[in-house]
C-alpha cells in the first residue's frame, strides 16, 4: 500500500497553495468585511482550469480524478471557506449532476461552458421547507405540448442556495405528478439565469461564509425547453442522490482545509507567544490541545481521500463519503474552537483570523445533510435496517 501522492497530485497541491497564499490571501479580509463576490478570482480560476477538475476533458474540463478535486477544495478552503464553498457548489453541484445524467448535447450546451468556469453553477434542491425530506418539495413542473417538442413550466422557489445570484446555469428539481404509491414524482431540470420568470429574492446574512452568496431562487412560470430535462421524468430524486454522495466528499475536503489552517495558526503562534518567560506551547496545556488537533486533522484525511479513492476505483463510497462528510466537519468544528482556545484572547477578536475559521466550520456539520443525516445514511447501509 502506497499512501504518497502522485506526482501530479503533489504538483497541484503546491500549485494551488502557492497560488492561494501569495495572489488570494491578501484580499481575504476585504472581500469578507464587504462580503462580495470574489468574481474575479473565481473567473481566474476558470481559467486556469481549476473549476473542472474532474470532469472529463472531452467535455471541457481537466481530467482529473476525485482526488485531484478534493486536494483542491482542501487546498483553497485552507486560506479561505468562502471560495472554497464555491468552488465545491459549482464543481459538485452544478457540473456533478450534468456528470451523472447529462445528455451530449446538454454537456456541450451546458457541461463544457461550466467546467471551463465561463459560467458558474448552483443546484436548487433546498426550499423553505423541504431540506433533507425531498419528498415535501413544493416547486413544481408541467409540461406543456408545443414546438420542437413543448416546454416545461415552472413554479415555486428554493432557498440556502450556494452562489445564488452569480450562476448562470442552475440544476433544480422539481415535483411533476405522483407516482402509484402516492410519493412525490421529483424530476431534474437545467435553468439558464436568463430564463424569463426567474429571479433570486433574498440572500442570506450568515454566520460565516460571509465572501460565498447563498440565496433564494424564485420561479415564476419559467418556461423552459423540454430538452433542459436532465435525466428521465421521475429520476430526479436518484440523481440528487448520487450527486450528494459525491458532493459530501468536497465539503469533507472543505472542512479538512479549514481544520488544516487553524491548526497551522495555532501551531505557529504556540510558538511565538511567550507568557511566563517561555513560548506557550511549552505548556502541556497548549502542546496538548496541538498534538490532538494534528492527530484529528491526519485522520480526517485518510478518510476524505479514501471515499475519493473509492469513487475514483468506481467502487462504492456511498458509506465512506458519508462517513468523510461526518468526521471530517465534526473535526473542523473542534479544531477550529481548539485554535481560538489556543490563542486566548487574541481568538476571539478579528484580528487572528483563527475565529473566521471557526464560523466557517460550522457550515460543514450541515450543507450537503447534517451529520445527524450522515449517521443514517452510515447506519441504514451498515444494518440493512430502516433506521428512522
Amino acid at each position: 500500500m502506497d499512501l504518497d501522492l502522485s506526482p501530479e497530485h503533489q504538483l497541484l497541491r503546491t500549485t494551488i497553495r502557492d497560488y492561494m497564499e501569495t495572489e488570494v490571501a491578501p484580499v481575504v479580509d476585504e472581500h469578507e468585511k464587504a462580503h462580495r463576490f470574489p468574481s474575479d478570482i473565481v473567473r481566474h480560476l476558470g481559467e486556469m482550469g481549476w473549476l473542472g477538475i474532474p470532469v472529463a476533458e472531452e467535455d471541457g474540463g481537466a481530467g482529473m480524478d476525485t482526488l485531484a478535486y478534493a486536494i483542491a477544495v482542501e487546498e483553497i478552503s485552507r486560506v479561505w471557506g468562502s471560495l472554497g464553498i464555491i468552488v465545491a457548489a459549482h464543481t459538485s453541484l452544478g457540473c456533478g449532476p450534468l456528470m451523472i445524467a447529462g445528455t451530449a448535447d446538454q454537456k456541450e450546451q451546458f457541461l463544457r461552458p461550466l467546467a471551463s468556469g465561463a459560467v458558474i453553477g448552483a443546484y436548487g434542491l433546498t426550499e423553505p421547507g423541504a431540506g433533507s425530506d425531498a419528498g415535501g418539495t413544493r416547486t413544481t413542473a408541467r409540461r406543456e405540448d408545443g414546438p420542437d417538442g413543448g416546454t416545461w413550466v415552472i413554479d415555486g422557489g428554493k432557498r440556502f442556495i450556494t452562489n445564488a445570484g452569480h450562476a448562470g446555469t442552475y440544476i433544480i428539481t422539481a415535483r411533476t405528478g405522483d407516482k402509484p404509491s402516492g410519493d412525490a414524482e421529483i424530476s431534474a431540470f437545467i435553468l439558464p439565469a436568463d430564463t424569463p420568470g426567474f429571479s433570486v429574492g433574498r440572500l442570506e446574512d450568515k454566520m460565516g461564509l460571509h465572501a460565498s452568496a447563498t440565496g433564494e431562487l424564485i420561479f415564476e412560470g419559467c418556461r423552459i425547453p423540454a430538452a433542459n430535462l436532465l435525466g428521465t421524468q421521475g429520476d430526479g430524486f436518484r440523481t440528487f442522490l448520487k450527486v450528494l454522495d459525491g458532493g459530501r466528499i468536497s465539503i469533507a475536503a472543505m472542512a479538512l482545509g479549514l481544520a488544516q489552517g487553524a491548526y497551522e495558526a495555532a501551531a505557529a503562534y504556540s510558538k511565538e507567544r511567550q507568557q511566563f518567560g517561555r513560548a506557550i506551547g511549552t505548556f502541556q496545556g497548549v502542546a496538548f490541545l496541538i498534538a490532538d488537533m494534528a492527530t484529528e486533522i491526519e485522520a480526517a484525511r485518510a478518510l476524505v481521500y479514501r471515499a475519493a479513492w473509492l469513487k475514483d476505483q468506481h467502487r462504492d463510497y456511498t458509506v465512506a463519503g458519508a462517513q468523510a462528510k461526518l468526521f471530517a466537519s465534526e473535526v473542523s468544528s473542534r479544531v477550529t474552537n481548539a485554535a481560538i482556545q489556543v490563542h486566548g484572547g487574541y481568538g476571539y477578536v478579528e484580528e487572528y483570523k483563527v475565529e473566521r475559521f471557526l464560523r466557517d466550520a460550522k457550515l460543514t456539520e450541515i450543507g450537503e445533510g447534517t451529520s445527524q443525516v450522515q449517521r443514517l445514511v452510515i447506519a441504514r447501509k451498515l444494518l440493512d435496517l430502516r433506521v428512522e
